[in-house]
């Protein structure tokens, strides 16, 4: 059973697709020293939520309604530097990956991940380490 840890990593989900960030809260919470503190369908409610939750990561899609996860993410750095981005997308497109890291996330994965792999990414950025998924490195 999980434990409430009061140093959990605070995390914020934005993602356009209701099963996705449902099954992305499942694989979190489930998980001892991470907790989702909310849920975005689109960029402009993740920009809401992070000013009025300050958490510690936000992972954002890339497509999404109303603003987008790159023009979200850039706005979040911009207000909230202290909040870690993760990606978390099916695009592997040169121009997303490089928007994404000039905006300032710290961390690229695709949806092809494993489980394991996401939440590893949320404590490394979240540690400041940089994180991308193997395809993406090999691009860059």
């Amino acid at each position: 059973m999980k434990t409430t840890d009061p140093q959990s990593i605070r995390i914020v989900l934005a993602d356009d697709h209701a099963v996705v960030r449902e099954g992305t809260r499942i694989l979190l919470d489930r998980e001892d020293g991470l907790t989702v503190v909310g849920e975005a369908a689109d960029g402009s409610e993740a920009i809401t939520l992070v000013g009025e939750l300050r958490p510690d990561v936000a992972i954002l899609d890339i497509a999404m309604p109303n603003t987008n996860g790159i023009q979200a993410t850039t706005e979040i750095k911009r207000r909230w530097p202290q909040t870690s981005v993760l990606v978390l997308t099916g695009y592997d497109d040169d121009e997303y990956v490089y928007a994404m890291i000039d905006a300032g996330a710290a961390g690229y994965l695709l949806k092809d991940v494993p489980a394991e792999e996401v939440i590893h990414a949320v404590r490394a950025i979240h540690a400041g380490e940089p994180v991308l998924h193997p395809h993406i490195m090999q691009k860059l």
